[in-house]
């Protein structure tokens, strides 16, 4: 497997309507200005996500607002295929994702931490790595052909920063997110649905700003960065060579050559 000398092909996978926005927008949109071609998935369509609306009512509601943040990245918007708190790592969940997967042929994946508070967000883990790594399995058959492109999983850290346990999230890297974080507040805005949400049911009233402190949390012991995302790289076993590692080298090259 040998990498493309075309700028990657970025997929961020996570489970509802407001997930990207909050731990991966600033990395993806950074990347988005790198040139590579940004894809942006919810696998869950929100749909327990309110104590007022109807079930088709909010589903709606939350494809549209995670359509709207899209556009403002853009990002090629792919709809959910799950009902919140129905996400299963089964044969049959396997074989919808692997589809996803396969037609997008990424070369960076963007998604959950393996340890996150919610199952939603870790099931949605295990289906994208496995997806991932039964890329170019014909025996496992689907709608769309296999590839054989390398491709590197990144994980995002869990909300809070601290995973299920209360054990806090070390990042392998961290990236500075100070030049994207308005955009990754704006598209985060969108989702105004979930911060109704956020409000009524776990009493946080100030949820963009929650987004933009976690940020600085993130930062906070790094020497000259304000604001960052921070990632854990997956096994290079049965996804790409043990030295790819796609997204830093894409922004380093870009950075650099821009300046």
């Amino acid at each position: 497997m040998e990498a493309s000398m075309d700028p990657p092909v970025v997929l961020a996978a996570a489970s509802h309507p407001d997930d990207i926005e909050f731990l991966f927008a600033g990395t993806l949109l950074l990347l988005k200005q790198a040139g590579c071609k940004i894809h942006m998935w919810n696998l869950a369509n929100g749909c327990c996500g309110t104590r007022s609306r109807s079930r088709e009512e909010i589903i709606e509601i939350r494809r549209k607002e995670a359509e709207a943040s899209a556009a403002l990245a853009g990002a090629v918007h792919h709809d959910p295929v799950f009902n919140d708190l129905e996400i299963f790592y089964d044969k049959d969940s396997l074989r919808v994702v692997s589809d996803v997967v396969r037609s997008v042929q990424p070369q960076i994946i963007l998604t959950h931490s393996l340890h996150d508070y919610m199952e939603d967000h870790q099931n949605v883990c295990r289906l994208i790595v496995t997806a991932a790594f039964s890329r170019n399995m014909p025996n496992f058959a689907g709608l769309h052909a296999t590839f054989d492109k390398p491709v590197r999983i990144y994980h995002a850290a869990p909300h809070g920063l601290r995973d299920g346990l209360e054990a806090p999230f070390r990042p392998d890297f961290l990236i500075n997110i100070e030049s994207t974080l308005a955009a990754k507040r704006q598209m985060l805005a969108c989702h105004r649905s979930q911060g109704e949400w956020l409000e009524t049911s776990q009493g946080l009233s100030a949820w963009l700003d929650e987004m933009i402190e976690m940020s600085h949390a993130m930062a906070r012991d790094a020497q000259g960065i304000n604001y960052a995302e921070g990632w854990k790289l997956h096994s290079h076993l049965g996804f790409c060579p043990p030295d790819f590692d796609p997204l830093p080298a894409q922004l380093r090259n870009f950075f650099q050559n821009s300046t």
